[in-house]
C-alpha cells in the first residue's frame, strides 16, 4: 500500500509540474502575441527620436559587438570638431602608407585611397557613411586626433554626452583590434571589438541627428562621386536598401539614414531612421538573422507594422485622460486630500489605432522624492513642481511615462512642518 501511495503522489507531482510548465508556455506565448512585431535579431530597440518613447525592445540593454555602426559615433566626433573649427569640410587629408594599406585591402569595405594623395574631409565622410569605407574612417580619425588611443577618448566623451557610460571602444572603425595593423591598440586582445547595447546605439544616433542635422543630408544620398585621383572617379552607391525608391523602402515612410555593419562576431547590424506622419523613428537591430536582403526586409516589415497598428496622437492636456488620473491623493496636507495634476508639457505618443487613452490604463506614479513612507504623494507641494509621472500601458509596446506637475500649491499640516 505504501508503494502504491508513493506512486500516486509521484504521478500527481508530475501532473502538476506539467500543468505549470504548459501554463508558463501559454503566458510566454501570450506575451509574444502582444508584441506588434517580433524582430529576428539578437537585440533590437526602436524609439521616437523627438520624445524618446520606446516603441520596441529586445535584449536592448545587453552589450554586443557593433561592427561599423561604430562609424555613427566616429561621425559625431568629426562633426563636433568641424563645429568647433578644429576641422573643416574642405580640409585636405594626406593618406599615409599605413592607411592606404587598410583602404586597399579587399577584406574590408572601402573606396580606393592612394598613399600620398589628398582627399577632403567631406569626401572621406561621404565614403564612410555611404559605403562604410574603413580606410576613409581611419584617415579621418588619425587626422583629427593623431592616434587610435586619442580618438577613442574623443569617442568615449561624445558617447557620454549622448547618455552612454559603458561603451567598449577599441577603434574608430568597428573592426577587430588586429585589423588596424600599425594603428591597433597595444596590450589589447587582437580579437577585441567595440561593444554597445542596442539602446546605447539609439541614444548615440538620436544625439547625432538632433545635434548635427547635416548628418541626414549625407546619409540620405543614394549616390555620390569619389575622386580617387584627378583622372579617376568612382561612383558610390549607398548600401542602405530602405532609402526611397529602393527595393526595401517601407510604404508611407521616408527613410534617410543611417548605417549598416558586419563582422564575424557582430553579425549583420543596422541602424535606420525615417519619418512617418511628422514623427522620426530610430530603429536598431544587432546580429539580424539571414542575409543582407533579409536584414533590410525585417526593418521594412517593422516600419510598416508600426504604421499599420499605431499612430502618433498628441496628448495636449491632463483632461484628455480619464478623471481618475487628473488628480492625485496627497497625504500630510493642511486642508486638502487631493491635488490637481497637469502635464509638464504636451506630448506626442504612439497609440494603438482604434483605441483611446483609457485603453492605455493610465496610472499616476509619485516621484521618489515626493513619496511618503506609504508610497503616497506627500505635502508640501509647489505650484508647477514635478510630482511624478502618468504611466501608460500601450498594448504591444513598453510602458510609456509622461511627466506631470502640481497645478496648485499644497501646504503641509503644521505638525509635519520641516
Amino acid at each position: 500500500m505504501k508503494k502504491i501511495g508513493c506512486k500516486l503522489i509521484h504521478l500527481l507531482l508530475l501532473f502538476l509540474a506539467l500543468n505549470l510548465s504548459l501554463a508558463g508556455l501559454t503566458r510566454r506565448a501570450k506575451a509574444s502575441d502582444d508584441v506588434f512585431y517580433n524582430m529576428k535579431a539578437r537585440a533590437a530597440y526602436a524609439i521616437d527620436a523627438q520624445t524618446g518613447q520606446v516603441l520596441y525592445q529586445k535584449n536592448a540593454n545587453k552589450t554586443y559587438p557593433i561592427a561599423s555602426l561604430t562609424k555613427i559615433l566616429t561621425l559625431a566626433v568629426i562633426e563636433q570638431d568641424i563645429k568647433d573649427h578644429k576641422l573643416s569640410w574642405d580640409q585636405k587629408i594626406k593618406i599615409t602608407p599605413a592607411v592606404a594599406k587598410v583602404a586597399n585591402d579587399w577584406h574590408f569595405s572601402n573606396v580606393q585611397l592612394n598613399a600620398g594623395e589628398q582627399y577632403s574631409v567631406r569626401q572621406l565622410v561621404e565614403s564612410m557613411m555611404l559605403v562604410s569605407a574603413d580606410g576613409s574612417t581611419e584617415a579621418l580619425a588619425l587626422a583629427d586626433a593623431g592616434s587610435t588611443v586619442a580618438f577613442n577618448r574623443k569617442m568615449q566623451a561624445v558617447a557620454r554626452k549622448a547618455g552612454v557610460t559603458d561603451a567598449k571602444i577599441y577603434n574608430m572603425i568597428g573592426l577587430p583590434n588586429s585589423s588596424l595593423g600599425k594603428h591597433r591598440l597595444k596590450n589589447v586582445d587582437k580579437d577585441a571589438e567595440n561593444e554597445m547595447s542596442a539602446k546605447d546605439l539609439a541614444l548615440v544616433s538620436r544625439y547625432v541627428i538632433n545635434k548635427y542635422p547635416e548628418t541626414l543630408k549625407i546619409t540620405k544620398k543614394k549616390f555620390a562621386n569619389f575622386d580617387v585621383t584627378a583622372g579617376q572617379q568612382y561612383q558610390m552607391v549607398n548600401i542602405n536598401a530602405l532609402l526611397p525608391q529602393n527595393g526595401y523602402a517601407p510604404k508611407d515612410w521616408e527613410i534617410d539614414g543611417l548605417k549598416t555593419g558586419n563582422t564575424d562576431a557582430a553579425g549583420k547590424c543596422i541602424v535606420t531612421t525615417g519619418t512617418y506622419a511628422g514623427r522620426r523613428v530610430i530603429l536598431v537591430a544587432l546580429h539580424t538573422s539571414g542575409d543582407w536582403n533579409n536584414q533590410s526586409k525585417i526593418q521594412k516589415e517593422f516600419y510598416e507594422a508600426l504604421a499599420a497598428n499605431y499612430q502618433p496622437v498628441e496628448l495636449k492636456k491632463i483632461t484628455d485622460l480619464p478623471k481618475g488620473v487628473q488628480q492625485a491623493r496627497v497625504v500630510h496636507a493642511k486642508k486638502q486630500r487631493h491635488v490637481r495634476l497637469q502635464l509638464a508639457e504636451p506630448q506626442w505618443i504612439w497609440l494603438r489605432k482604434g483605441e483611446n487613452w483609457s485603453a492605455a490604463k493610465p496610472k499616476f506614479i509619485p516621484a521618489n522624492n515626493r513619496q511618503s513612507v506609504t508610497g503616497r504623494l506627500e505635502a508640501p507641494l509647489k505650484k508647477g513642481q514635478k510630482v511624478g509621472q502618468i504611466e501608460l500601458q500601450i498594448q504591444g509596446m513598453p510602458a510609456m511615462k509622461v511627466p506631470v506637475t502640481s497645478s496648485q500649491k499644497v501646504a503641509v499640516r503644521s505638525f509635519w512642518s520641516r
